[in-house]
């Protein structure tokens, strides 16, 4: 049997799939109707170890608005909790065309993959967030006059799962990267090398150094969901780092959401004519209905 072609994170595309699904998405979004039966028939497994707004609604519309039908699973309603991934997802994949899995481990991410006989795409866990990024270089791609290999986007906070990926999809686009974090919570070493070696990346301690001519500026929550308990510890690490009006200047401003007002970010900033917070949410739609027609197409 052929293997499915996943989508566990940026690596698993080239530069060309990367610039084909960025295409795709910009024209899902002008003419959705040129679409509507992309994915007539099939069905996507949504699973769900972690909560979620954005990536549920944005997969959930997105099948639906291309012919098909998406089953959203709570992993504390299914057996999951009391069997092996590998047996549940082999039994999962029959059923369905496609899975989208939101996991705390890339461990478990890489684990359902290896058994699933169907397409699965990893809709966050705790080294990438990959469909955030699609979502993210198509709105850098709208914002900017520039070509991207002239674009420079300044990420200001914790090296998470956000960060790693845009890392490596703004590095395989030709983007150039300034990270600001401060010491032990910088980026996963695999993006920071894959940004080193595309020569697109620039490490830093203070913010201000790093958004030294960025066209953009990015933040995302300095406490992930499963860092509740080191929450005071990430507070003070992280106090120096917050986006002010002052800091942010006149570029734009980026943030997957949700986002902790007062905490890395201001509401000055979240509600300014800079902020492209939302814009850059809908894209989440988009780029995933470029995903999946792409996936199974």
């Amino acid at each position: 049997m052929k293997k499915p072609r996943h989508f566990l994170s940026l690596f698993d595309v080239s530069q060309k799939d990367l610039s084909e699904l960025l295409a795709m998405a910009a024209m899902v979004k002008k003419k959705p109707g040129k679409f509507a039966h992309a994915l007539d028939g099939k069905t996507l497994a949504m699973l769900f170890q972690k909560t979620s707004t954005r990536t549920r609604v944005s997969f959930e519309a997105g099948m639906t608005q291309l012919g098909g039908h998406a089953i959203f699973l709570d992993w504390r309603a299914t057996n999951f909790t009391l069997g092996s991934i590998k047996d549940e997802m082999i039994c999962l994949s029959r059923y369905v065309d496609a899975i989208m899995f939101r996991a705390y481990k890339n461990t478990d991410v890489v684990e359902a993959a290896e058994a699933s006989t169907v397409p699965l795409i990893n809709g966050l866990d705790n080294l990438w967030h990959p469909c955030q990024t699609l979502a993210d270089l198509l709105t850098i791609k709208e914002k900017t006059v520039k070509p991207l290999q002239k674009t420079t986007v300044a990420f200001v906070g914790d090296g998470n799962n956000v960060c790693n990926s845009l890392i490596v999809g703004c590095a395989m686009l030709g983007v150039k990267v300034r990270v600001a974090s401060p010491e032990g919570y910088g980026a996963y070493r695999k993006a920071v090398e894959f940004g080193e070696k595309k020569n697109c990346l620039k490490m830093f301690n203070a913010p201000s150094d790093a958004i030294e001519g960025a066209d953009f500026v990015y933040t995302d929550t300095w406490i992930s969901m499963g860092d509740e308990d080191k929450r005071m510890e990430r507070l003070h690490a992280f106090r120096d780092y917050k986006v002010t009006a002052q800091l942010l200047g006149d570029r734009f401003f980026m943030h997957c959401l949700p986002a902790h007002a007062g905490e890395e970010v201001t509401r000055e900033v979240l509600d300014s004519k800079n902020s492209i917070i939302y814009e850059q949410a809908e894209n989440r739609l988009h780029a995933q209905k470029a995903l999946l027609a792409w996936l199974l197409k």
